[in-house]
C-alpha cells in the first residue's frame, strides 16, 4: 500500500455501525468500508458545494416549499451531469489507488450508490441551508 493510501485511510473517520461480512455483496462492503466513511469526511465540502450549486441557480431553491426543496436537490444530483460529476470527483479523490481499482470494476453500480447516499445526506441537513441564508 502507498504512503497516499496510508494517509488517506489514517484521516478518515471510523463508522463503527457501517459494518462489513462476507456475505455482503462488494458494493454494499464497497459502500460500508469506504463509501460512508468518505462522505463523512468530505461533509462539510458537499454542503458548501450544494449551497454554491443553489446561489449560482440564483436561489431559486429558498422560494419552494419543503417537498419541493427534497426534489430540487433529487433533481440537481440527478439531471445535472456537470454538477453530478463534480460531486463524483469530490469522492472519488478521496479513494486511494486501491479502493479506486475496485471502484473501477463496478463504477455504475457504485455511482447509483453514491450519488443516493449523497441526496439523503443534503436532505437530512436542510437546516444548513436556512441557517446560512439567515446569515
Amino acid at each position: 500500500m502507498s504512503d497516499r493510501s496510508l494517509r488517506i485511510l489514517e484521516i478518515r473517520p471510523l463508522i463503527p455501525s457501517a459494518k462489513v461480512s462476507e456475505n455482503m455483496s462488494i458494493e454494499e462492503q464497497f459502500q460500508n468500508k469506504t463509501l460512508r466513511p468518505v462522505l463523512k469526511m468530505q461533509n462539510s465540502l458537499l454542503l458548501v458545494v450544494f449551497k454554491n450549486y443553489i446561489e449560482k441557480h440564483k436561489n431559486r431553491y429558498y422560494e419552494l416549499n419543503l417537498s419541493k426543496r427534497m426534489l430540487y436537490i433529487e433533481n440537481a444530483i440527478q439531471k445535472d451531469i456537470k454538477f453530478r460529476n463534480s460531486l463524483k470527483g469530490i469522492i472519488i479523490g478521496q479513494f486511494t489507488t486501491e479502493e479506486y481499482a475496485l471502484y473501477t470494476k463496478s463504477s455504475s453500480a457504485l455511482n447509483k450508490r453514491m450519488m443516493q447516499m449523497v441526496t439523503e445526506r443534503i436532505k437530512d441537513q436542510l437546516q444548513y441551508f436556512e441557517t446560512s441564508v439567515l446569515l
